[in-house]
Order: structure tokens, then C-alpha cells, then sequence
């Protein structure tokens, strides 16, 4: 690899990838720092598909990761996403990383270590499509063991949880109404930028009640769509998905501590508070369902197996009895779109048009009125060409 960003002392006959390195052990924190160009250094085990895709998105020259990528408890999909875009990746570089460098400072990326200036800060290992598809199927072989463990957790959470199933979710009362409508709740998971492009014609005739999970505030605006209703601990939400205007829930721990509420109160927002276990995620369902919508389009949450490990196991359990409990209510978006099609389509328009045109040049033509009405307008039509001529 040859360099793509010189810093600020550094000679431009080195070789490697040279830029400014930002750095967080928080990877949806990162990302809102970092730059196009610049190098990422996080500490993130077993990279996940939406957290490599955000990583994508902003274009880094670099990612270093102080953890595994793929540790090999079950076929996680982010290192895949991150060669697929052409963006190295030091693997494995070292726990301690994160301690040697500082964010903003300028590090140099050459084959298999990261440097500053001539001294080399950590080593690690390049990631290469052989090698990941190699850990990749080494995991795929450890799934069974994984699934285990996802159904005990589950059961130990339905043991420990079981008003998740059974009882009603201490739902607030909220302005926005839910009841007999339905509702579109977005998380910034798997595919959801796609999944909205899909799902514009059902957007424009139903106009669903749109519920932004955390982040997914922000991806209904990306779009074009305000938000009517942000669930979640406001922890990765925009400041100005805050402002938009939406209702804002926080989601709270059992006991009602709510840290969400200190973002807010700073801001001068208010919000009402849903204590509940389980995730952001699944008190958004759980609301709509309690408010008495019709029917809850998912859009970007964890549908299948695969999406299950690759979140990880920890949290999913709740996930998975929440789509229990909200049963034939709950539609993914991808099924929505592949089913759904607008009841008046492109064609049906013109078909109408022609038709609504051919009616009207018959009865022009066949009723004695609308032949008077055409001699006028041949008359006036004549006179104004007579005085255009008169001009020139």
C-alpha cells in the first residue's frame, strides 16, 4: 500500500497509509468524529455489519482495531463490509492501544504496524478475504453451540422477565396518537436506509405514525421524514433530531433512573419516562402495541437468526420474546415492500388521463353545444392569428 494522506512532518516517499487517527472505544461514538481520509482506531470484538457500514459511510483510510474482529464465537459480518469497500484493516492490534495514542494526532499504517513517526506504537494483523472467510466458516461451525446459549439466556430471561409476555408495559400517556393507525419504527440496523427507499409508496398513502429508535430519529430525517415519536436513552441521538419536534420517550432502567433525562434537561427538553427491561428497541414495539396501532412496520431491527449473533447475544433475549408478545401485529419492512404495491400506478394514471381526454373530445364534438363552443374558439383563434399577422 502506498501513502494516501501525508501529515504534517511526514516526507511523502513513505510508504502506508499516513492521517490524522481518531480514537474511541465507543464505535457509533467515533463515527461522529471521524472524518473521510482520516484513520479509525477502535476497540470493538466480533464488528458487527451496522457498525462497519456506519464506518464505510464515512470513509476512512484506515480502520485499527485493538480487539479481534472476528473472535469466533459466531460469523459476525463487519470485517467482510469493510474489505468489500477497499478499506485496510489491522486486526487484533492490542488492548492497551487505546491508552498509547491520543485522538488527532497523526499515526502512519505500513503493512502490519502502525507508526509514530519512526516508532512503531502496535502490531497486529492484516485482515485479507482469505483469511476472514477462513474465521468466518471456523465460526459458522460454532453456531450450534451458539444457539445453545441464545436459548438458555432466553430462558433464563423469561424466568427473570416474564412480564415482558405477560404484563402490560407501564405506557405513558403520550400526545401522539397510535390507536387504529399504524406505525413505522426505525432502528439504524441492517439494510434500513433500503428498506425506507423501499418503502416511500407505503410511506405516501398510509402516512403511519414514524418512531425513531435512538439513531433512527436521525435516519428518518436523512430521508426526508420527520419524526413523530424518538424512543430510546438518547444516547446516539442528533441534536437535531432532539429539535424536530417529535415526542420524545426515554427509555429508563427498571428503577426509573433515566440518564437520557440529563441530555435532555441541558437542552431545555422535556420528554416522558417508560421504565422497562429489555432494549430501546423492543419499548418502542411494546408502545405501539400497548397504544393500539394496527399494524408495526419494522424497519432496520433484528429479524433473523443471523442478525441476532451478529448484534450479540447479550440484550437479544428480550428482543426475541418482545416479537413474541407483539405476534402478528409486527410486519418487517422487506416484507412490506415485496408485498406492497401502490393501488394506482404509473399506468393506471395515464390510462386515466387518455380516457378522461377521449370523453371530453366526444362530447365536443357530438352535442350541438360543445360544436358552437369549438366554431367560437376557431373564430377567436383565426381573429388572433389575422392580428399577429397584421404586425410584420
Amino acid at each position: 500500500m502506498r501513502l494516501t494522506r501525508i501529515g504534517r512532518d511526514r516526507p511523502a516517499a513513505e510508504p502506508g497509509v499516513c492521517a490524522v487517527a481518531r480514537v474511541d472505544r465507543r464505535t457509533k461514538n467515533l463515527t461522529k468524529r471521524l472524518r473521510p481520509g482520516e484513520i479509525a482506531i477502535i476497540d470493538h470484538v466480533d464488528l458487527d455489519r451496522v457498525s462497519a457500514e456506519t464506518l464505510v459511510a464515512r470513509r476512512p483510510a484506515a480502520v485499527v482495531n485493538a480487539a479481534p474482529s472476528i473472535s469466533g464465537r459466531y460469523p459476525n459480518l463487519g470485517p467482510e463490509i469493510l474489505l468489500a469497500a477497499g478499506i485496510p484493516l489491522l486486526d487484533d492490534a492490542g488492548g492497551d492501544l487505546l491508552d498509547l495514542v491520543e485522538d488527532g494526532e497523526v499515526l502512519r499504517l505500513h503493512e502490519a504496524v502502525l507508526y509514530r513517526n519512526e516508532e512503531a506504537v502496535a502490531t497486529g494483523k492484516i485482515a485479507n478475504p482469505e483469511a476472514v472467510a477462513a474465521a468466518m466458516a471456523a465460526a459458522r461451525d460454532g453456531l450450534s453451540e451458539q444457539l445453545k446459549a441464545f436459548v438458555a439466556n432466553t430462558m433464563d430471561h423469561l424466568e427473570r422477565e416474564h412480564s415482558v409476555l405477560l404484563d402490560p408495559i407501564a405506557a405513558p400517556e403520550l400526545r401522539t396518537r397510535l390507536d387504529g393507525r399504524h406505525a413505522l419504527i426505525v432502528v439504524r440496523g441492517p439494510h434500513y436506509r433500503q428498506d425506507i427507499a423501499a418503502l416511500r409508496p407505503y410511506l405516501r398513502e398510509y402516512r403511519p405514525v414514524l418512531i425513531g429508535v435512538d439513531g433512527g430519529a436521525d435516519a428518518l430525517l436523512e430521508a426526508g421524514y420527520a419524526p413523530d415519536l424518538i424512543v430510546g436513552d438518547m444516547d446516539s441521538v442528533s441534536d437535531r433530531a432532539l429539535a424536530c419536534g417529535a415526542e420524545l420517550v426515554v427509555h429508563a432502567y427498571p428503577d426509573g433512573t433515566a440518564p437520557g433525562l440529563v441530555r435532555l434537561g441541558s437542552r431545555g427538553r422535556s420528554a416522558v419516562v417508560v421504565p422497562a427491561t429489555g432494549t430501546s428497541e423492543d419499548v418502542a414495539m411494546l408502545l405501539a402495541d400497548e397504544a393500539g396501532a394496527d399494524l408495526i412496520v419494522a424497519v432496520g431491527t433484528h429479524a433473523n437468526l443471523e442478525e441476532f449473533f451478529d448484534k450479540g447475544r447479550e440484550g437479544m433475549s428480550s428482543t426475541f420474546l418482545t416479537r413474541l408478545r407483539v405476534g402478528s401485529k409486527l410486519v418487517d419492512a422487506k416484507g412490506v415492500s415485496r408485498l406492497y404495491r401502490s393501488r394506482i400506478s404509473n399506468a393506471q394514471l395515464l390510462l386515466l388521463l387518455l380516457a378522461a381526454l377521449v370523453t371530453m373530445v366526444v362530447v365536443v364534438t357530438a352535442s350541438p353545444s360543445g360544436r358552437a363552443i369549438m366554431t367560437t374558439l376557431g373564430t377567436r383563434w383565426d381573429d388572433l392569428r389575422y392580428w399577429f399577422h397584421g404586425l410584420f
